[in-house]
């Protein structure tokens, strides 16, 4: 069995913690999640009240989005509302355009997560940075992509790697999950659709290689599979996510 455990990437279903944060955890409650990852907290206005309505419907928080900026500003009331609400994982899911138009800019951002990675790992917590497929587009010779990985002290930046986001860039997902090896503690899951406009598919209804993802998952030791479709076209995102689960189930993973 692959011990790889199942959360759901709350991003998913902002649409919905934006009106009802409880009852929308609650689904994914009931359709089998146990876990997820937070991207923001919907229309609760505290880390309490996201901890009361995780633990009314038995769900744990592997891990949670922050906005570089809020790192760098916040970092003490980010890492406070972490731990009340059960992580000791945060994760940068995005640089803003502005902060990214040159190789230098991205020199100055791993400096950046070099800082801030030292900082969480002095209080308990680890920090991991979450790509897209801008990454891979070229600047001054490299690609920024390959900046993070050999410029971040593998220690204290771990990687979020987005199965979709590597195919899309025209990378080979498994080859990267190896490649990071132990960098590598979180992945999103969601499958790229054979379809022109290779939009986001749910797991196994596209043209990726779960079983070898999952595979490779496994022997470097990743610890959480974070089931996300950031955008759904023909089905309500709870119904993507609770098929991605079913097939992931299929392909033996843990959800414990």
């Amino acid at each position: 069995m692959l011990q790889l455990r199942i959360a759901a990437q709350l991003y998913t279903v902002r649409s919905m913690t934006a009106v009802d944060f409880p009852s929308t955890v609650g689904k994914l409650a009931d359709m089998g999640y146990r876990h997820v990852e937070l991207a923001g907290y919907g229309n609760l206005l505290s880390a309490k009240d996201v901890k009361a309505a995780l633990d009314q419907h038995g769900l744990t928080c592997c891990s949670s989005h922050a906005a570089i900026e809020q790192l760098e500003r916040n970092l003490e009331t980010v890492l406070a509302d972490a731990e009340l609400i059960g992580t000791n994982i945060l994760v940068v899911p995005w640089v803003a355009p502005g902060r990214r138009t040159s190789a230098n800019d991205w020199h100055r951002f791993t400096d950046t997560l070099n800082h801030v990675g030292k900082l969480c790992r002095a209080r308990g917590f680890q920090l991991a940075y979450h790509h897209h497929a801008f990454e891979f587009d070229p600047l001054d010779g490299q690609t920024p992509f390959e900046i993070i990985w050999s410029q971040t002290d593998p220690e204290l930046v771990k990687a979020e790697l987005d199965v979709y986001w590597l195919a899309y860039a025209g990378q080979d997902p498994v080859s990267w999950i190896h490649r990071l090896s132990n960098r590598a503690i979180l992945l999103h899951l969601k499958d790229l659709a054979d379809t022109p406009d290779r939009r986001f598919a749910e797991v196994g209804t596209g043209v990726l290689d779960f079983p070898k993802i999952l595979e490779a998952a496994r022997l470097v030791g990743a610890g959480w599979g974070i089931v996300e479709q950031d955008d759904t076209y023909d089905r309500p995102p709870l119904e993507s996510l609770k098929m991605s689960l079913d097939n992931l189930k299929e392909l033996a993973c843990s959800t414990l």
